[in-house]
């Protein structure tokens, strides 16, 4: 694909450094047991099978953008979907996604730059992605989904590790006398409709869930998300202004921090994961329309009396 962003001189452009994420996906894959740590990517994944689900019909054509290992596929039927093409930027994980009903076909490609041509898919489902320009993003999707297609999908939310990130700001002001981000930027949910309405889609719907995680330690945190976690979902932090490295003593405060302010009674810490769900579908004249305004029958104001209507249509 386009180098978008192959340089730090377009960083204004987009913030992410797309050939250090394409490889950090390619190491991550290959590591030993990738497995380990894809237990929040497959809670995810079952959820927006479910949202699949819950709209009656099949699906001739699907999409899968960054799918990973196949976190999605492996909860949906062939009754469902009929045939799914999978697309991620890293070839390493396709080659270990795992097996699924459904016939499937692998592309390697850029989320950004999808090689397919307009109006090709029924659905386009896609979960915690790796951070991307959103606006770039939701137009892809728009563009290769069909008249009345749907696109369902999950990403990480703007308060995701929160208790990491502000332990190693503070630890970084006090021992270094600044701070750079260690962890990817996330939309916040203030702007996914913006987004998804701005591209073309109707029907929407968005909402929000928080998965929380214990560990023993900020050492086991970063551990998790660096080694496992983190890195086999693409999601560390690869902006053009990240910092190399942390210094031991900045580590070292920046654990006592994370104990002291969010520190669990049994000596725990939580690490807190904020997920955005979201709904839209591409216009077809068949789709349902908003009444006219001022074509309602009864006030809002009336809402207040139907307790007392049912009462007494009950007597």
């Amino acid at each position: 694909p386009p180098a978008a962003g192959a340089s730090p001189g377009s960083g204004a452009l987009n913030p992410f450094d797309r050939r250090l994420k394409r490889k950090q996906k390619n190491w991550a894959a290959l590591q030993a047991e990738p497995a380990k740590c894809d237990y929040l990517r497959e809670e995810v994944g079952g959820r927006i099978a479910d949202r699949v689900f819950d709209i009656p019909r099949t699906f001739p054509l699907a999409l899968d953008v960054g799918s990973g290992r196949g976190y999605i596929a492996q909860h949906l039927t062939k009754e469902t979907v009929e045939k799914l093409v999978q697309v991620d930027i890293a070839e390493n994980a396709l080659k270990n996604a795992a097996e699924s009903e459904i016939p499937t076909v692998r592309v390697v490609a850029d989320e950004e730059f999808l090689p397919f041509k307009e109006n090709t898919f029924d659905l386009v489902v896609s979960s915690l992605r790796y951070p991307s320009r959103d606006c770039v993003f939701v137009w892809q999707i728009h563009q290769v989904l069909k008249a009345d297609g749907v696109f369902i999908g999950a990403m990480l939310g703007g308060d995701t590790l929160y208790e990491l990130r502000c332990s190693l700001q503070l630890a970084e002001l006090e021992r270094e006398g600044g701070f750079s981000p260690h962890v990817s930027p996330f939309t916040a949910v203030a702007d996914l409709g913006h987004l998804l309405a701005r591209a073309g889609f109707n029907t929407l719907t968005v909402d929000t869930d928080e998965i929380q995680v214990n560990y023993p330690g900020l050492f086991e945190v970063m551990e998790d998300l660096q080694g496992k976690y983190i890195l086999c979902m693409g999601e560390s932090n690869c902006s053009w202004n990240r910092k190399p490295l942390l210094h031991r003593e900045t580590m070292l405060a920046a654990a006592a921090i994370y104990q002291e302010m969010y520190g669990n009674s049994d000596g725990s810490v939580p690490a807190t994961f904020e997920i955005y769900y979201m709904i839209g579908w591409k216009y077809h004249e068949s789709q349902a329309k908003p009444a006219q305004r001022g074509s309602g029958t009864v006030s809002f104001g009336d809402l207040a009396k139907i307790e007392g209507l049912l009462k007494r249509g009950e007597k």
